[in-house]
């Protein structure tokens, strides 16, 4: 433990299930009802605009009823508390992690209070309803639709993510199914690099097979058990 000093942590689905955010894959996941094809496409936005906002704004509208979590409160105190270099890397789309507490974060899959210009490409926060032919306020194009990355266009930032990964000493992966791309690629890429590698989630992922260890159980136990551990 004396020889960690930079740490990426990777966020998914399970660790904002405890606080009553459906999960994408499961039968009461969040796209029940609807084909991902339907909802998260750009072909879908260009064929039903209206039912892929209105989708959009209920999970923003959703948000009001759920709070942060023991895990996300334990991210928080990490962050705070870690004197090395700290990047929590959320594939979530809700805000627990900053209602939480913490700083050091990047969305990479987006944010859904956040609107994006798919004229101009400003992003910008967004509160309520975002009805299909919102206006832009940086260029005036009727073109803003919700700040999510869907399936075929590329998450953000991922130089940041590539530089975090290339440089961390530990990769924890907390809460992910390990399915979803490149986000189920970031442990072989840690690995590579010569991080330690430990998956904490409620059971075995699809990519447990590549970390040194595993600890299964709910993120709100063993998540504040972990960083306690790691700053003692």
């Amino acid at each position: 433990m004396r020889d960690i000093r930079n740490i990426l942590v990777l966020t998914g689905a399970g660790i904002s299930a405890e606080s009553g955010v459906a999960t994408f894959r499961g039968p009461g996941g969040l796209w029940e009802g609807h084909r991902v094809e339907d909802v998260c496409t750009p072909q879908a936005l260009h064929r039903d605009p209206a039912l892929v906002h209105r989708f959009y704004d209920a999970r923003r509208a959703q948000l009001a009823g759920v709070e942060p979590n023991a895990a996300h409160r334990a991210l928080a105190r990490l962050d705070a508390q870690w004197p090395g270099a700290l990047l929590i890397v959320t594939q979530n789309v809700d805000d627990l992690h900053e209602r939480g507490g913490a700083k050091r974060l990047l969305h990479m899959h987006g944010e859904l209070r956040s609107a994006l210009c798919a004229d101009c490409g400003a992003r910008r926060p967004w509160e309520g309803a975002l009805p299909p032919g919102s206006e832009c306020p940086a260029c005036e194009a009727e073109a803003l639709r919700p700040d999510i990355v869907f399936f075929g266009e590329m998450p953000y930032r991922m130089d940041t993510i590539e530089r975090a990964l290339a440089g961390a000493d530990l990769f924890v992966s907390i809460g992910t199914s390990g399915a979803v791309y490149p986000a189920a690629g970031f442990v072989q890429t840690a690995r590579y690099h010569g991080a330690e590698t430990l998956e904490l989630n409620l059971e075995p992922s699809e990519g447990s097979v590549w970390f040194a260890e595993s600890r299964m159980g709910p993120a709100g136990m063993l998540v504040p058990e972990w960083v306690e551990q790691l700053l003692s």
